[in-house]
């Protein structure tokens, strides 16, 4: 009992863990601060992990001249609802594959 009441709280840290970053991510994207903009107009080049293809979309048209310094991988694939996909297989969210 105590192995799975660990196993249960590990998990959901790790799920909390993981919509803070994306929440971090999409701040950064969308809302860049003064710091963050000097940065890349010094050459600073950020890496966006796990973002919705929907996301990556936007910052193709909302954030058009700052996507030279922007890498994005590990892109979730969604559904017309914006929804991550699943794979029927595994239950794991797809990612699009870029073939590196």
């Amino acid at each position: 009992m105590r192995g799975w009441l660990i196993g249960v709280i590990l998990g959901t840290s790790t799920v909390s863990y993981a919509l803070d970053v994306r929440e971090i991510e999409l701040r950064r994207l969308f809302e860049p601060t003064p710091a963050e903009l000097r940065g890349e107009a010094s050459g600073n080049i950020y890496i966006y992990d796990g973002l919705k293809d929907s996301d990556v979309a936007r910052a193709m048209t909302d954030e058009f001249d700052r996507v030279d310094r922007m890498m994005f991988i590990r892109v979730k694939k969604t559904d017309e609802r914006r929804d991550v996909r699943k794979n029927p297989e595994t239950g794991a969210d797809w990612m699009q594959d870029d073939g590196c």
